[in-house]
Formats: C-alpha cells, sequence, structure tokens
C-alpha cells in the first residue's frame, strides 16, 4: 500500500515528542512491506526531503497550523496518490485533506483529548473521518461520550515501546550510567515527561520529602518546562530538602540510559491520561512504575502486579509510601520489575500497533 501518515505542525519526525515517537516508530515496521511517507514540519539541520530506514519524510512549511495546513494540502494535490492518508491528533486538518481527497480513506489517530474539544466544528470534522484510531479504550469512551455520533468509527490501537533498547541492564552497566549522570548509590526516583502542572511535579516533590523521613533518596526530573515554573519547583523541592536534579530536555534517542540507571518511575498525572508511554519504556526498562490511577495508565498497569496504581493521586503520601516499599525490598522491586517487562514483550511492541493499523487500512481501503 502507499501509506501517508501527517504529523501535527508542533515538532519534527522523528523527534521528542510522544506524538512523533509514535509515528517513526509505527511508520518503519509498516515500511518493512509498504511504501510510507511521513509528511512533518521543516526544521533547521533537517533536509526538506529525506529518508530513513526504507521511510521518506517530506518536511514542509509550518510556523502555524494554517500555513501547514496549506502547504500539506498544496503537496499533496502535486503528489501521487495514496491509498491511505493518516493525519495525527488534528481534526481540522484531517478534514481539510478528506474535503481535498474525498476519494481516498483518510484516518484519524488520536493521541489525547487535547485537540478535541466539546463542540459543532470538531464534530464536523470528526463526521468526515473513514476511521477515528484512538491509543486506549479510556480515550474511546471518552471521545464516544463527547461525539456520540462517532461511536461506530472508533477502534483502539494502544501503543508501545522499542523493546530492543529500552531493556534492563546488569548491576555493572546500572553502575557506570550512575556514574555517568554522577548518581551516588541512593535510591534514584525517575520522572521523564513534561514538566508543566497537570504533570504533577509538586506532588512527587512533596512525596518526595516524605520518603527522605525514611531513607536517603534522589529525584531525576528528565523533560522541559517553562522557566518560570521550573524556577518555582526547585524553590519548592530546596524548602523541603528534596535533592533533585532537573536535566531538561534529554533526546529521545538517549533517554534509555537514564532510564536504566534509575531504582523506580513514578507518574503522578493530575489529569486524564489517554495512554502513557513514559509507563511503558519504564516497565519495559524493568523499572518498578508508581503511577496515577487515571485514563488509559490502568490499562497498562495491574497494581500489586507489574506496578502499582495510587488512587489518592493528589496527596504525597500513597505516592511517598509505595516508594518506601520499593525502596526497603529490592526483591519486591525485581519482582515488580521483571513481571513489568515480561508484560511490556507481550502487549506493548511496536510491531503490534503497526499491524493494528495495517488491518484497519486494509478494511478502509482493500487492495
Amino acid at each position: 500500500m502507499r501509506i501517508c501518515i501527517i504529523a501535527p505542525e508542533q515538532f519534527p519526525v522523528p523527534g521528542d515528542g510522544s506524538v512523533e515517537i509514535c509515528i517513526w516508530n509505527i511508520a518503519r515496521r509498516l515500511a518493512r512491506r509498504h511504501q510510507v511517507t511521513i509528511i512533518s514540519r521543516s526544521t533547521s539541520g533537517l533536509p526538506a526531503t529525506d529518508e530513513a530506514e526504507q521511510v521518506r519524510i517530506i518536511r514542509l512549511p509550518s510556523g502555524t497550523p494554517l500555513r501547514y495546513r496549506d502547504s500539506v494540502l498544496s503537496y499533496l494535490g502535486a503528489a501521487e496518490p495514496f491509498d491511505i492518508i493518516q493525519v495525527d491528533n488534528r481534526p481540522l486538518l484531517l478534514a481539510a485533506v478528506k474535503r481535498q481527497h474525498p476519494a481516498t480513506p483518510v484516518l484519524l489517530f488520536l493521541h489525547s483529548l487535547t485537540f478535541v474539544p466539546p463542540g459543532s466544528r470538531i464534530a464536523a470534522s470528526l463526521a468526515l473521518a473513514d476511521a477515528v484510531a484512538a491509543n486506549s479504550r479510556s480515550l474511546q469512551q471518552r471521545l464516544a461520550r463527547r461525539f456520540p455520533g462517532l461511536h461506530s468509527r472508533l477502534r483502539v490501537v494502544p501503543l508501545g515501546a522499542d523493546l530492543s533498547r529500552f531493556v534492563p541492564v546488569q548491576p555493572q552497566e546500572k553502575a557506570r550510567l550512575r556514574a555517568k549522570y554522577g548518581l551516588a548509590p541512593d535510591f534514584t526516583v525517575l520522572f521523564v515527561g513534561r514538566v508543566i502542572p497537570r504533570k504533577g511535579v509538586p506532588v512527587l516533590i512533596r512525596a518526595m520529602h516524605r520518603l527522605n523521613r525514611q531513607m536517603p533518596a534522589r529525584l531525576l526530573i528528565a523533560g522541559g518546562g517553562k522557566p518560570p515554573y521550573i524556577r518555582r519547583l526547585k524553590l519548592l523541592a530546596r524548602r523541603l530538602g528534596v535533592r533533585v536534579s532537573f536535566l531538561g530536555s534529554i533526546p529521545h534517542e538517549d533517554i534509555h540510559s537514564l532510564y536504566q540507571s534509575a531504582d523506580c518511575f513514578i507518574c503522578p498525572s493530575q489529569r486524564h491520561e489517554s495512554f502513557g508511554l513514559v509507563n511503558v519504556e519504564a516497565m519495559a526498562t524493568g523499572l518498578p512504575v508508581i503511577a496515577s490511577s487515571n485514563g488509559g495508565i490502568r490499562e497498562i498497569i495491574t497494581s500489586g502486579q507489574n506496578g502499582y496504581l495510587v488512587k489518592q493521586y493528589r496527596s504525597p503520601v500513597p505516592f511517598a509510601r509505595r516508594m518506601l516499599q520499593i525502596g526497603r525490598s529490592p526483591s519486591l522491586a525485581a519482582r515488580i520489575g521483571l513481571q513489568g517487562r515480561t508484560d511490556a514483550l507481550q502487549m506493548f511492541e511496536w510491531q503490534h500497533t503497526a499491524e493494528l493499523l495495517e488491518n484497519l487500512y486494509l478494511k478502509l481501503a482493500p487492495q
């Protein structure tokens, strides 16, 4: 099949945003059997036309959603026709593409509720999609409630991780990585994600403060955020005496080594998470995961088996209690981590995601 995947206008592909990570990992697997083209935004340092792992990448002028839409439509109008077009996370862009190419099946792959607020304009755009893929049952259910007419065209396509890269390491390699990041032997807790209010970093810092009353521990925070918010978090940590390293944004191609250097992974999200890709990456690395019990995270973690879910996730107390439990029992940490790795191998491989999408494509555009 000739497949076109249209990335959002915000970040380039390959890239470090979760949507861009998904697009790249899916495309490179689909390209083993199909002709795959990714349309992405242009960015300095990357060519306008590129090819990697048999995937053709077209980078177009962006800057604003409107300019990017016009760039995409202009390219599609001049390109050889595709058998299927997938648009990720942008229903308004999907609608424009479908109006220009009414005979081509167009699929919308949604990764969150951010770009599908209630309203007639979005509902009209979604009505043009031949199918809508959601990355979790939780997102599927919320979309169905918000847009009842969409129910029959909704499909669930869970995400994955690169299980050859996110792997557990032996103690000697772990020690080397910890030295690389300047970490003492103390219990090390990791957070990976955007450093924004909804991700719950203040709750985590307060949980670390409680944990430190019982055992020495250090917090690593990998992810970018606005400088004023980062300053407030650093001030909170300093006031509470929490040892924390704000590492900033780390390229996704290097992030696996950070997971491998930690002892525990925390995802204290304070609002609905459609999927929670970082939890799968941590599980695949063999890390015990402690995460908020909300949204699609509940479809990844079975509490007490491959991690722990925190129901009262607005409070630091249950996070601190679980971290102490993990920190004091290496055998428990090893058992939880091993089960997480096993479950990731069985359920969260990118090849499985690609095959689910491939089956959906074939139903929309049978050969």
